[in-house]
């Protein structure tokens, strides 16, 4: 089994016993993208089809937004992209990106798993949830600590939407986030980043 063998968050709780929590969990202060990165977008928004596919999606906005928000964190936490992790049998898999702590082994090796994210096959968010909350559970695991928070964030590109684990509860972010509103966006990246230096 992987972590995209599970479809829904239902799948995920029953296997795991986690509660679900619907709330707002985070303030978020707007946060305005550099120059540099607005005109990345606007060339990359002219000149390709941005969500005619997966990849299109991952490489031309997806990425671009979490390595903006993550060059204020790099000094402390590393940026994988398509990194296999695995805790056991069942929770193991390939997260589209994920966050963790920087290793004193260097840049070859992950430290503790903090942010994963995924990006919404098809749009489908309730299937993004499934794999993310797995990703979350098995990053608890792999921290040895269900007290410390994993975040998640489940994007097609246009919607961004987050999540948080602690202990045995998984609380889905009520407020969601757009490509359109980039200063929203950018702050609410940022306050998942901040969360995590915090704690």
């Amino acid at each position: 089994m992987a972590f995209s063998d599970f479809k829904t968050i239902s799948e995920v709780q029953v296997k795991y016993n986690i509660k679900y929590s619907y709330n707002d969990f985070f303030g978020v202060k707007t946060k305005d993208p550099s120059e540099q990165f607005l005109k990345e977008i606007e060339f990359n928004q002219q000149h390709f089809d941005l969500f005619s596919s997966e990849g299109s999606r991952c490489e031309m906005v997806i990425f671009p937004v979490l390595r903006e928000i993550y060059k204020d964190y790099a000094e402390n936490y590393g940026l994988w992209v398509k990194k296999s992790i695995a805790y056991d049998d069942i929770l193991n898999g390939t997260p589209d990106y994920l966050i963790a702590t920087k290793s004193e082994l260097g840049v070859t090796v992950i430290g503790k798993p903090l942010i994963m994210m995924v990006e919404a096959k098809k749009n489908d968010f309730e299937l993004g949830w499934g794999q993310c909350l797995a990703e979350m559970i098995a990053a608890q695991k792999m921290n040895d600590n269900p007290d410390y928070p994993v975040y998640g964030i489940v994007t097609d590109g246009l919607s961004w939407e987050f999540g948080r684990l602690v202990i045995n509860t998984f609380t889905r972010n009520r407020t969601n986030f757009t490509l359109a509103n980039l200063p929203d966006l950018f702050g609410a990246v940022d306050s998942v980043f901040k969360a995590i230096q915090n704690n």
